[in-house]
């Protein structure tokens, strides 16, 4: 089965049903560990940093967007740890997933901002094409 799952997640309504499908799959074994990874996004974090009174109110809202993913696995007790990235969340997380050597990617297939997957394409779709190990993407 899958012992290393990477759980991208951003917030939105697909992370929290990609959560529960990496539940299901972290529950076939054991020795399973769900790794959920955030990518604070270099083209939103000038309008968060602006928008935020400090360093520590910033990473209370991130946080906050983790919250319902870390209920679902502590629910299901599923070991999980959290890693929070810098970058634009694709080649982000294409970069952890091949570094850290994962047996499988879950990730929601859209994410909080419409506008730029209608221009850019959507960051499972790029994930999907790049990643080293199997993607699976929960609509």
């Amino acid at each position: 089965m899958y012992n290393r799952i990477l759980l991208a997640v951003d917030g939105s309504d697909h992370s929290v049903r990609a959560a529960n499908e990496a539940v299901k799959l972290a529950a076939g074994s054991a020795e399973s560990q769900v790794t959920i990874v955030f990518v604070a996004d270099y083209d939103n974090a000038k309008n968060e940093v602006l928008h935020s009174g400090s360093s520590l109110e910033l990473d209370l809202q991130r946080r906050k967007k983790l919250q319902p993913v870390e209920e679902t696995m502590a629910a299901e007790n599923i070991p999980c740890k959290v890693e929070i990235l810098h970058g634009t969340p694709g080649p982000a997380i294409v970069e952890y997933a091949n570094k850290e050597k994962f047996d499988i990617l879950v990730i929601g297939s859209r994410g909080l901002n419409s506008l730029q997957e209608m221009v850019l394409g959507s960051v499972s779709h790029k994930v999907v094409k790049r990643a080293n190990c199997p993607v699976l993407i929960v609509k």
